[in-house]
């Protein structure tokens, strides 16, 4: 809001005032900018302190609508209203905001502002665990990792106290008697908003009622709260939608997020562009890309992450003994079929597809890229590795970059995107051991054995080390040649490019923090510097947070030069360019298996079998292909497939110019 020099009103101004239906219960408490225009203000009462901008030109109310600036048929209570603002058919009274320019108020039952009011911040959230016992308090710049750490850290009391600490000093920033109307932003047909800060640029059109909330918002990333939208203790982020009759209850709402169609979620976390329609969802750590579609679909205490609910997706926290207290985690990646239900605790490991009704707990977090299915009667099954080379696991790498809806330059979740990587092939080596334990101790005659709770049939124990040794073998040469054509290129001698990098983290577990994949020691360190006081506030933890980010791929190189040890028997930093070029011929060899599976996989898509109900008005085979390839096309046009050929030209020219160029230099 502009500063002005604020002036008290004239006697001539007030009776023009009064003159066209205004009044005060005292004129000396309203002054005003120049110029001030008396004809832009009718039928509206004052009371208390209040300052009026200058109301110079119009307001855009909708799509090819204008309409003059000022202050028409309203109730101001100790509010200031800056340039250019339209506040206009006010119900009760507009009380105890700040109004900035360019703003439009209109159709509004109430709008006030009540004494020390925090504005959704400060609000602690049951999310995870219905039962309590995992907290998180709300603030505006409450993040993934932040409210990841604060959760599921309840081992480490101290980090718990300092993040709480941390997140109560930034809800007491906000804390005020007033409540502030961002720039250009606008509120229409609303029947009541109490104790709301609303962003700048933001649009909030035909919301039932808002209680104790922030819609946070910029002009690059405007938000928006629509229709019959209901909210209780909220805050919703930056570049977000929330409309079509949603009902939110104590739950935040990250940057670039979908809710509407009816959703509802209670006590809930859902971070950078989920996607929430129709279902409910209670005490939810909906983590980065988690989307729910469709209606009959529960998610309850439970922990995801890049995840896509099927239809009707259930899950069970009670057993009807000491109350809702049970949870569940699907890790990132996962996905699960239409009514697939899952009795918590349970862990479901990444990037598995989940189906049937499942009435036992199980572990599988060590076995990533599994297809999990349900006997009639509960049991729960396992194809260890089936996924790892689908179409939808090809397909997640690229789309979830592409979707990314958050705007400006203040991304607050931090996201690594990568499928392969040392959390998920670490992961992968876990479960090989496992399957191997299991193959060499279990006689030939046995059909299943369990692990972890869940049965897998022992001749599929070897089909899922051959997945897995595919997965490993290809993501190590993939890291190396990758990096080592890259550095070739550039002139840089292999010895440099394989090297350790500085400030670089080993450690051969990893862990997913909201989103964020980093070595467990590395997040070890920063736990420690959090607890021991290193750290003092948030936006040193921010730093901090950021720093880890962009060490990525300094840590993965570091892993991969340990594991590639371990796994191919050749220390890097002794690689001679014989070894070099032997190791970019086996890199084409395993990802030209690997686009195989996939490109088998894809053609699945275009087989007799999913051709059938087309041609429905013609007659004989002809017909049927002829309407199927109109509307499918071919699979040597389709994009995808003709991507994943494009990946296996690539690969042969990386390891062509890899030979070439260490030839150069030898």
């Amino acid at each position: 809001m502009k500063e002005h020099r604020y002036r008290p009103l004239t006697s001539e101004e007030i009776t023009v005032l009064v003159a066209q239906g205004c009044e005060s219960s005292d004129w000396l408490l309203v002054e005003v900018a120049e110029p001030f225009h008396p004809a832009r203000v009718r039928h509206t009462h004052f009371a208390g302190p209040v300052r009026l901008g200058c109301f110079d030109g119009k307001v855009m109310t909708g799509p090819g609508v204008e309409k003059p600036a000022g202050l028409y048929d309203a109730v101001l209570v100790d509010c200031t209203v800056g340039d250019g603002v339209r506040v206009a058919n006010i119900g009760s009274h507009v009380a105890h905001y700040d109004i900035d320019d360019g703003a439009c108020i209109e159709d509004v039952g109430v709008l006030e502002t009540t004494p020390v009011a925090t504005f959704g911040n400060g609000v602690r959230v049951a999310v995870l665990n219905e039962g309590g016992g995992r907290e998180v308090c709300l603030y505006d710049t409450l993040d993934a990792q932040v409210a990841y750490m604060t959760s599921l850290y309840r081992y480490r009391p101290v980090l718990v106290e300092r993040l709480e600490a941390f997140a109560q000093a930034a809800a007491e920033l906000v804390k005020s008697d007033r409540g502030r109307i961002g720039i250009a932003a606008h509120i229409r047909g609303v029947d009541r908003m109490r104790d709301v800060r609303v962003g700048d640029f933001a649009r909030v059109e035909g919301a039932a009622s808002l209680i104790n909330g922030t819609i946070l918002s910029t002009g690059e990333a405007p938000t928006c709260v629509g229709a019959g939208v209901i909210a209780r203790d909220f805050i919703i982020a930056e570049a977000t939608q929330v409309d079509g009759g949603a009902v939110l209850y104590q739950t935040f709402v990250g940057q670039g997020c979908r809710v509407g169609k009816q959703f509802s979620a209670e006590g809930s976390l859902f971070f950078a562009n989920c996607e929430a329609f129709h279902g409910e969802a209670c005490s939810v750590f909906a983590g980065p890309y988690t989307v729910t579609h469709h209606r009959s679909s529960l998610l309850i205490a439970g922990q995801f992450s890049f995840f896509n609910a099927g239809s009707g997706t259930n899950q069970s926290n009670h057993m009807y003994k000491l109350g809702p207290v049970h949870e569940g985690r699907i890790e990132r990646g996962a996905k699960t079929g239409s009514f697939s239900y899952l009795m918590w605790p349970c862990r479901v490991g990444p990037f598995s597809v989940v189906l049937g009704k499942h009435t036992g707990t199980f572990d599988t977090s060590d076995f990533p890229f599994s297809h999990l299915d349900a006997t009639p009667d509960g049991r729960s099954l396992m194809v260890p590795g089936f996924n790892l080379s689908t179409v939808g696991t090809a397909r997640d790498g690229a789309k979830w970059p592409a979707r990314d809806r958050r705007k400006g330059a203040q991304k607050r979740d931090r996201l690594s995107f990568d499928v392969f990587s040392p959390y998920t092939v670490g992961r992968m080596m876990r479960g090989s051991e496992k399957l191997k334990e299991k193959m060499d101790t279990t006689a030939h005659d046995v059909e299943s054995v369990t692990i972890d709770g869940i049965q897998i049939k022992r001749v599929l124990l070897r089909a899922g080390l051959k997945y897995y040794r595919i997965g490993i073998n290809l993501y190590l040469l993939e890291v190396v040649t990758q990096r080592l054509a890259r550095a070739l290129e550039q002139g840089t001698p292999p010895e440099t490019a394989l090297a350790l990098g500085e400030g670089a983290v080993y450690s051969a577990a990893w862990v997913d923090v909201g989103g964020l994949l980093m070595p467990r020691a590395r997040m070890d360190a920063l736990i420690a510097r959090v607890e021991d006081g290193e750290i003092e506030n948030l936006e040193q933890l921010t730093q901090a947070l950021d720093a880890a980010h962009q060490a990525y791929d300094r840590d993965v190189w570091a892993w991969v030069r340990v594991m590639f040890t371990e796994v191919f028997g050749l220390n890097l930093d002794a690689a001679t360019p014989a070894d070099l070029e032997k190791l970019a011929d086996e890199y084409v060899e395993a990802r030209t298996r690997f686009l195989q599976l996939i490109l088998l996989d894809a053609i699945k898509e275009f087989n007799e079998t999913v051709r059938t109900g087309f041609g429905q008005d013609g007659l004989g085979e002809e017909a049927v292909d002829d309407d199927f390839h109109a509307v499918r096309g071919t699979y040597e046009a389709n994009a995808f497939v003709r991507r994943i050929q494009a990946e296996e030209d690539a690969a042969a020219r990386r390891a062509g110019r890899i030979k070439a160029l260490l030839s150069t230099t030898a």
